[in-house]
């Protein structure tokens, strides 16, 4: 008989996790997303590492044209005022046919639902309330209506708030104390780094990311500023005048229309869910600060390991996701936030220090591989 999974969230997680389950006879699905459709933000690009893109691989990304997404071959690193440091091989930790790579997100959501029927997805429906009824979990939302699931999976993102319904309290992430600023910007702008390439500027108390996100010849561009103000209003301009453009004048010119900025939230504290047939996945399980690009690919990551472990039904395989989960979580934190501190050192000394300590790692194997390959690949 076939078992029965609600997906709660039409994210990156969501669907990837409804695009492998849709292939086992054994399951159903339903994905419902309360937002009226889907979110196809413009506004910012996905790294997509190894460990990711071979999984994407698996479901056809492969098979996007090359104005859909970019296999960057390098990443640059600059000080403040665009002189390079050095550069790392991405293609070192490349497969045959995996390769690190570069998308709008909007195209790979876009991907992921163009995989899935058109009523796999289920707008408007937010949830209220939960009850478990023997082994089976009871889903009541907001307009009234009701369904029923062997399995739950939360992927609703870092605000997840069927998280707070599960655990009968408030949960909230916690604000990191920066502000992200991003714009898809066009690749003859750019000036002094190399377009071709993913680029790390480094400067006190910030650091930008520029790369490009197909062969259309746009590039995504996000700042990462420090900011510990409580005030939930960002005025992006006056952060970027006091930080960025004071150090930078060559990325007015980029800096100056079409951006979009937010507060940055972390959750780092995963929770095992009430009931063992309910499972979060994604940022509704934990969400990183942003200086090591596996935000898309954990969720990928985690996606495809729950649909292994549900495939495989090994006895408490819940208890298995959630350690495999939180294991691999905390590795990618500590190298989140190393690379936070030492990206935004403003002591010249340490900044010194920091571009040799940089250059050590790019050029040792044993260091590279276990910093960066440790993540990189699955």
């Amino acid at each position: 008989m076939e078992k029965k999974i609600i997906i709660i969230g039409s994210g990156i997680a969501g669907l990837t996790f409804a695009n492998f389950i849709k292939k086992n006879s054994k399951y159903k699905f339903i994905i419902y997303e309360k937002n009226d459709s889907i979110n196809l933000d413009e506004g910012y690009g996905i790294q997509l590492s190894v460990n990711s893109s071979s999984i994407l691989n698996e479901l056809g990304l492969s098979n996007l044209g090359h104005e859909e997404k970019y296999n960057p071959s390098k990443l640059d690193f600059y000080n403040k005022n665009n002189k390079k440091i050095c550069e790392l091989d991405l293609t070192t930790f490349n497969k045959e046919k995996d390769k690190y790579t570069t998308i709008k997100r909007s195209n790979l959501i876009k991907f992921l639902r163009s995989e899935l029927f058109t009523n796999s997805i289920v707008f408007g429906k937010k949830l209220k309330n939960i009850e478990k009824s023997k082994e089976k979990l009871k889903l009541q939302f907001e307009d009234n209506s009701v369904d029923e699931a062997d399995y739950l999976i939360v992927s609703d993102g870092i605000f997840s708030n069927t998280k707070s319904i599960i655990e009968q309290k408030k949960i909230d992430p916690n604000y990191f104390g920066a502000v992200s600023v991003r714009a898809i910007v066009k690749q003859k702008f750019i000036k002094n780094i190399n377009a071709n390439n993913i680029s790390l500027i480094m400067g006190p108390n910030y650091h930008i990311v520029i790369y490009p996100v197909g062969h259309k010849k746009e590039m995504n561009l996000v700042c990462i500023i420090r900011n510990k103000s409580n005030n939930k209003n960002v005025d992006h301009v006056t952060l970027l005048n006091e930080t960025v453009l004071k150090d930078n004048i060559e990325l007015r010119f980029l800096l100056k229309e079409n951006l979009k900025s937010w507060r940055i939230y972390i959750s780092d504290k995963p929770v095992m869910p009430k009931y063992k047939n309910i499972f979060y996945v994604g940022d509704a399980f934990y969400s990183f600060p942003p200086t090591m690009a596996q935000g898309a690919s954990q969720s990928i990551e985690a996606a495809e390991e729950l649909y292994k472990k549900l495939k495989d039904n090994e006895k408490n395989f819940e208890i298995g996701y959630f350690k495999n989960r939180l294991k691999r979580t905390n590795q990618i934190k500590i190298r989140s936030y190393l690379n936070y501190t030492i990206f935004h050192f403003s002591n010249p000394v340490l900044i010194y220090l920091r571009n040799l300590a940089i250059k050590f790692l790019i050029n040792n194997k044993f260091l590279r591989e276990f910093y960066l390959g440790k993540v990189f690949r699955k």
